[in-house]
């Protein structure tokens, strides 16, 4: 495995280095990226991409050298740097140096490499207030969309040695954990067969019947929560993870779960990143990762199972040590039924649409934010309690969108 991050006497030495090298700041998105290839998340990347891997990974799922890559992993400046120079990477927010940086290219990305990037990557075959319509929706309503359209003139690429985790271990004791130390704790429990369940929302009923259908069938399950920056009206790490651990106290099997927090910004790149869940949580030893209805999705832009459909598409014979491994575990439509008196699925349920409760995360953060009541079933009661909580802290509310998907007009 890959890892970037210094340690000890390197890592004295590096900070040191870097307090006399040229300062560039970064973005939130490159400073989780920086931490995900120093702690081996993103092995076996071990800097930002040349326009060689980026142009081959739009295009072919792949970087350069034709090892599987389903997203660009990039480093955006206005700086004029020079081909050879040494830099330092710093966190503005923070005051912090996050790594030094040998570069060897800069290529500029004009207008039309990040809308092609964008066609590449964030255009879904969602429906049709989004399909043929893309550019006229998604400048303003698509936030990894506005993301790439924002980049800075000039990408650079190099190798990089990562000087800090940021905070995360202090924020998350006990959650935040890298792939070393994830595999360690599947290894004390004798796990072989791991499922992955990706979080950016609080766990609802369907979230925990996700997770309990892959406690049947492996091992056990990884409850894995992005613990980064997400898009403004979502719910803070902290209060996820205290909704997960009231779950998993309360409604699991403590022996079969672990929770785990991953420092990651959300791209909100539906099957993309879906494969990018995938492709990652390989490195945290993870053999199956739940697909259930609009992973990572962002509204209408993505049809409801295309991040299940995509694994389907990807190269596969890229040669050993090149390809994917994690496998996707595909899940229907999940939901609360009153006629089956439980939860079911598309797959499993017979009764009418008016018969279940649909359960997506938009719709619980728009029923909260609101101050609406919360329909039977949606989640345990000890979890909205906790974000009733929440949101009757807030000072500044945003607007939940309320698109087909998270209301069940496409079910």
């Amino acid at each position: 495995m890959v890892c970037s991050l210094l340690q000890g006497a390197e890592l004295a030495a590096e900070q040191k280095k870097a307090a006399g090298l040229r300062k560039i700041d970064i973005s939130p998105r490159a400073k989780g990226d920086l931490i995900m290839m120093g702690i081996g998340g993103f092995s076996p990347l071990n800097g930002f991409m040349t326009k060689a891997d980026w142009k081959s990974v739009c295009e072919n799922f792949t970087l350069a050298d034709g090892t599987f890559w389903p997203v660009p992993v990039t480093l955006d400046t206005d700086e004029t740097v020079k081909v050879g120079e040494e830099i330092a990477l710093f966190d503005p927010k923070k005051g912090v140096f996050m790594a030094t940086m040998k570069v060897t290219e800069v290529y500029e990305m004009t207008e039309a490499d990040k809308k092609w990037e964008c066609e590449k990557i964030y255009r879904g075959n969602g429906d049709d207030s989004v399909g043929d319509k893309f550019w006229e929706v998604a400048p303003k309503d698509h936030p990894g969309v506005q993301m790439v359209m924002a980049q800075k003139k000039y990408n650079i690429a190099g190798p990089v040695k990562v000087l800090s985790e940021g905070d995360y271990r202090e924020r998350f004791p006990g959650c935040y954990m890298t792939p070393a130390e994830a595999r360690a704790t599947f290894e004390k429990r004798g796990w072989k067969r791991v499922a992955a369940l990706q979080l950016r929302n609080p766990m609802h009923r369907s979230h925990e019947f996700l997770a309990k259908i892959a406690c049947e069938v492996c091992d056990g399950v990884f409850i894995h929560s992005l613990v980064g920056n997400l898009k403004p009206g979502d719910i803070p790490a902290e209060v996820r993870i205290k909704c997960i651990d009231t779950l998993i106290d309360r409604y699991f099997v403590k022996e079969n779960v672990v929770q785990g927090g991953y420092p990651l910004d959300m791209r909100y790149a539906g099957p993309r990143e879906a494969l990018l869940h995938a492709t990652f949580r390989q490195n945290y030893g993870v053999s199956d990762m739940i697909i259930g209805r609009d992973h990572a999705g962002v509204g209408d832009f993505y049809g409801l199972f295309e991040a299940q459909e995509i694994f389907d598409r990807i190269p596969k014979n890229l040669g050993e040590g090149k390809a994917l491994i994690t496998q996707p575990m595909k899940i229907d439509w999940t939901f609360y039924c009153y006629k089956c008196d439980g939860m079911a699925s598309l797959r499993t349920c017979p009764h009418s649409k008016e018969d279940r409760v649909v359960l997506s995360g938009t719709k619980l953060r728009k029923a909260l934010s609101e101050g609406a009541p919360v329909a039977d079933h949606f989640g345990r009661d000890e979890v909205l309690e906790i974000l009733r909580e929440y949101y009757s802290g807030l000072t500044e509310k945003v607007e939940i969108k309320m698109q087909g998907a998270a209301s069940g007009a496409k079910m």
